[in-house]
C-alpha cells in the first residue's frame, strides 16, 4: 500500500509541490491582506504570488523556476519591498536544483542564492555590523540548503545504484536457474540414454530369439513377442521424454549403468559411513517400476541427504521412507537439522533438479521446513506410465 501511494506521488509531481507550498501561501496571507499601506497591499499580493506559484513547478522545470523567482527578487529588492515569506521559494529552488540537476546547474543554483543573500545584506540593513551579520547569516542559511540538496541529489544516485545492482543480481540469478535446468536436463539425458539403450537391446535380443523360436516353439515366440511389445511401449514413453530434453555441449565421458530403487540400502549405508544417522524403511509392497523411474526416485533421495549432509548440522539425524500406495510412490527424506535457520544463498539448484526429475514421470517434490526444526522432502512419483 505504502508503495503504491509513493509511486503515484512520483508521478503527480506539481500537485505534490502545490501540496507543500500551499503552506508558504498560508503564511504569506496575512501580510497580503494587512501589509503595510505604505508600500502597497496590490504590490505584496503580486510578489507573493509570483515567487510562491512557480514553485508548483520546481521539479518539473527547477531551473526555469529558480531563474523566475530569482528574477522576482531581484524586482523586489530594487524597488525596496521588504523581504517576505515568499523569498523562502528562492531556497527552496536553490534545493531542488542542487537536488535534481548536475553538479554544474546546482553551483549555479548556489550563486544566485550568495548573489541574493548579498544584494539583501546590501539594500536592507543599516550600519555596516548589520550588513556583515546579515551576509554571514544568509550565506550560512544557502549554503546549508545547497549541501543538504546535494546530499539528496548523492543519496538518490546511491539509491538508483543499488536498485540497478539488485536487478542485475536478479537477472543473473534467473539466468543461473535456467543455465541448471539446462544442465540438469542434460544430465537426465544421459541417464535416459542408458534406459533406452538397455530396453533397445531387450528388444533385439527377444526379436533373434522369436525369429529362431517360430518354427520349433511357436509359445517361446509369443512369450518374446509379448516381451518385445511390453519393452517398445516402455521404450516409446521413454523416447518422448528424451525428445523434450535439450542436451548441448555434452562432453561427458563414457556411460555407466545407473542406480534404482535396488540401490537405495548402499546410498544409506555410504551415507551412514559419512556420519549422517540414516533410518531406512520401506512401506508397501513395492511396485514394478521403469528404469528411469528408479533412478528418478533414487537421485531425489541422494539429493535430500547431501542437502542434510551439507547444511542440517552436525548432530543431525535422517529418516527415508518409501511407500508404495497403489500406482504412487512416495519418497520421503526427513531430517531434525537446523532447518529454517540455514541461511541460504540463492545459489542452490538441488530443488531445480529435483523437482525436473519428478514432473518429467508426472510426480511432484515438495520441500519446505519444518515447523517443529528440520527439514522434509517429500516427492510423489505415479509407478506407472498410465497413472502418470
Amino acid at each position: 500500500m505504502v508503495g503504491r501511494w509513493w509511486e503515484w506521488m512520483r508521478g503527480k509531481k506539481p500537485l505534490v509541490d502545490a501540496f507543500f507550498a500551499a503552506p508558504l501561501l498560508l503564511v504569506s496571507l496575512p501580510g497580503m491582506l494587512y501589509g503595510d499601506p505604505q508600500v502597497g497591499r496590490e504590490k505584496l499580493a503580486i510578489f507573493t504570488i509570483l515567487l510562491v506559484v512557480p514553485l508548483i513547478w520546481r521539479r518539473t522545470y527547477p531551473r526555469t523556476v529558480l531563474t523566475v523567482v530569482g528574477l522576482v527578487s531581484a524586482v523586489q529588492c530594487a524597488i525596496g519591498i521588504i523581504p517576505l515569506p515568499g523569498n523562502i521559494g528562492v531556497l527552496t529552488c536553490v534545493y531542488t536544483v542542487a537536488a535534481g540537476c548536475t553538479l554544474r546547474w546546482g553551483l549555479g543554483a548556489l550563486a544566485v542564492g550568495e548573489l541574493g543573500a548579498l544584494l539583501m545584506a546590501l539594500r536592507y540593513p543599516e550600519g555596516g555590523d548589520d550588513m556583515r551579520t546579515t551576509f554571514v547569516t544568509m550565506t550560512a542559511v544557502v549554503a546549508g540548503t545547497w549541501i543538504l540538496g546535494l546530499h539528496m541529489r548523492t543519496r538518490r544516485a546511491y539509491l538508483r545504484s543499488v536498485e540497478e545492482r539488485a536487478a542485475r543480481l536478479e537477472r543473473e540469478r534467473d539466468t543461473e536457474v535456467r543455465m541448471a535446468m539446462a544442465a540438469e536436463r542434460a544430465r537426465i539425458a544421459r541417464e535416459l540414454h542408458d534406459v533406452i539403450a538397455h530396453n533397445v537391446s531387450v528388444i533385439v535380443v527377444q526379436a533373434d530369439g522369436a525369429s529362431y523360436a517360430i518354427d520349433s516353439d511357436v509359445g517361446r515366440a509369443r512369450q518374446a513377442l509379448e516381451a518385445i511389445s511390453s519393452t517398445g511401449r516402455l521404450a516409446l514413453a521413454e523416447m518422448r521424454r528424451l525428445l523434450g530434453v535439450l542436451r548441448e555441449n555434452d562432453d561427458a565421458g563414457a556411460y555407466a549403468p545407473q542406480p534404482g530403487v535396488s540401490q537405495l540400502e548402499d546410498l544409506v549405508t555410504q551415507v551412514r559411513t559419512s556420519g549422517l544417522p540414516v533410518e531406512f524403511a520401506v512401506d508397501g509392497t513395492p511396485a514394478a517400476m521403469s528404469e528411469g523411474r528408479q533412478l528418478a526416485v533414487f537421485r531425489i533421495v541422494q539429493e535430500a541427504l547431501t542437502n542434510t549432509l551439507r547444511h542440517a548440522g552436525p548432530k543431525a539425524a535422517a529418516d527415508v521412507c518409501l511407500r508404495y500406495r497403489g500406482d504412487v510412490v512416495e519418497v520421503r527424506v526427513v531430517d531434525d537439522g537446523r532447518g529454517a535457520a540455514v541461511p541460504g544463498d540463492g545459489r542452490g539448484h538441488g530443488l531445480v533438479g529435483m523437482r525436473e526429475r519428478a514432473a518429467m514421470y508426472g510426480g511432484s517434490v515438495r520441500a519446505a521446513p519444518r515447523p517443529g526444526g528440520g527439514f522434509e522432502v517429500v516427492a510423489s512419483i505415479p509407478t506407472r506410465e498410465e497413472a502418470a
